[in-house]
């Protein structure tokens, strides 16, 4: 029998060297992971979540807000947050964000095993390489009905997993095969007003977590998982690529993922960059404009293309809202996505001014860009045209140190977490030779939250 692609995949990883500057960026996805996590405890879907935290008395790792609770537990309450806010770290050509399910699930077997800060990012490094591999290898008829953060995250967060648990290569195939054979999450719940989307990320992170601790116990699993006759590509894909999911690059796919600058869907982010480039040229009323055309990838019109959103969640979701509330209110805060400004009457008439299309020019770039063109139509009968094939955080137009911690500090000072902690997280030291109980022991401040 060939070499399965789930071995030949953990091969390829054992043989890749990790530097000081990989474990760097792996902190780096780290801190923006728990400042969005952070916020998203005191949302709606975070509340739901507090619950779990009450079904236990305690253990050795850290939900996030300070109280101690089991390994299964922080893995599925931690893993609920990450993505709330829409603000989570992203990969373009897998269409999926590794942050919420591979960090909290390393996280949580990190402080089981009181491991060191190595082992801990090493795992998260290791999570996103397998988790992106499969999303870029999946295919867009996967994602046309599956979640892919959810669906590809289970298997990273059972190789994150199994790496701090220091499986043997069999039982990390193990690992794997039984996370990828209940992995899921369908987009159903994009048609309702439900937080099923926190479901999706909180039960693959606990089921990759599961998954390798199961593993450690010996429990078998199936190694072709991947490429099997009734594996994932041949169940869950039309267009699946075995090719793509072994290809081999130089750096580690981590450099590859956005950090994302704004509190709204990615697949809005390109047509809000044009926008704010276009007034960065000149004041513009908007009395004056006539009509603003979007010209955006299909997926783009799909996921944002929402006129009237009822929620804020919605309102994340929707490339009218997000323009509008530039137009109205500049740069994007997170309290332009309220209910008191999706129903404001003006922004609502802006909404109904900006129309979305597919733009086949954009389309053929995606989803390794995320582009987007605006022709803003002006009364007078004068036209502004714009686009842009990246948007600001991707790799070609990365956020600076300053412009992730300052999303850090905006996002964590909501919480009411002090200015002091807050600086002490942005400047700690991940590359330090201590325990990832030397992280951790900073999140004890937010226990009151």
């Amino acid at each position: 029998m060939t070499l399965s692609l789930s071995k030949q995949l953990l091969i390829d990883i054992d043989q890749m060297p990790i530097t000081q500057q990989d474990i760097a960026r792996a902190g780096e996805h780290v801190l923006d992971w728990l400042a969005c996590a952070s916020l998203g405890k005191l949302s709606d879907a975070g509340r739901a979540y507090q619950g779990l935290l009450a079904l236990d008395e305690g253990g050795k790792c850290t939900a996030i807000g300070g109280q101690r609770t089991t390994m299964q537990n922080a893995a599925q309450h931690n893993g609920a947050l990450g993505n709330v806010l829409e603000m989570d770290d992203i990969h373009r050509s897998s269409i999926l964000h590794p942050g919420p399910v591979i960090i909290p699930a390393a996280l949580a077997v990190a402080e089981q095993m009181d491991c060191t800060l190595k082992s801990f990012l090493t795992a998260i490094i290791k999570g996103y390489e397998l988790t992106i591999c499969m999303g870029e290898a999946v295919g867009r008829s996967h994602y046309r009905y599956f979640h892919n953060t959810a669906t590809c995250g289970a298997l990273g967060a059972a190789l994150a997993s199994s790496s701090i648990l220091k499986l043997s290569q069999q039982q990390a195939l193990w690992a794997i095969g039984n996370a990828g054979s209940t992995t899921g999450g369908l987009w159903q719940m994009r048609n309702e007003k439900v937080l099923t989307k926190q479901w999706h990320n909180a039960q693959a992170c606990r089921s990759g977590v599961m998954a390798a601790f199961m593993a450690k116990q010996n429990l078998s699993g199936p190694e072709y998982i991947f490429e099997g006759p009734q594996g994932i590509f041949n169940a869950l894909s039309d267009d699946a690529s075995l090719e793509r999911f072994l290809a081999k690059q130089e750096k580690w796919r981590i450099y590859d993922c956005s950090f994302k600058p704004w509190p709204a869907c990615r697949h809005a982010h390109g047509a809000m960059d044009v926008l704010l480039e276009i007034l960065k040229e000149g004041a513009m009323d908007i009395n004056d404009i006539e009509r603003i055309d979007v010209g955006v990838y299909q997926d783009a019109q799909v996921f944002c293309d929402r006129l009237t959103p009822k929620t804020s969640l919605q309102a994340k979701f929707s490339i009218q809202h997000a323009l509008a509330a530039i137009l109205l209110w500049g740069e994007p805060q997170l309290e332009h996505y309220t209910q008191t400004a999706f129903e404001d009457k003006q922004c609502s008439e802006l909404r109904g001014r900006i129309n979305i299309r597919v733009d086949q020019n954009i389309e053929s770039v995606y989803p390794q860009h995320f582009g987007a063109k605006c022709t803003v139509a002006l009364k007078n009968g004068q036209q502004i045209v714009r686009s842009q094939q990246d948007t600001l955080g991707d790799p070609e137009k990365p956020l600076s140190q300053t412009q992730r911690h300052k999303k850090a500090h905006m996002l964590l000072s909501h919480t009411g977490m002090s200015d002091d902690n807050i600086t002490n997280l942005c400047a700690f030291d991940w590359s330090q030779s201590a325990p990832v109980s030397s992280f951790t022991a900073l999140l004890r401040p937010l226990e009151s939250h």
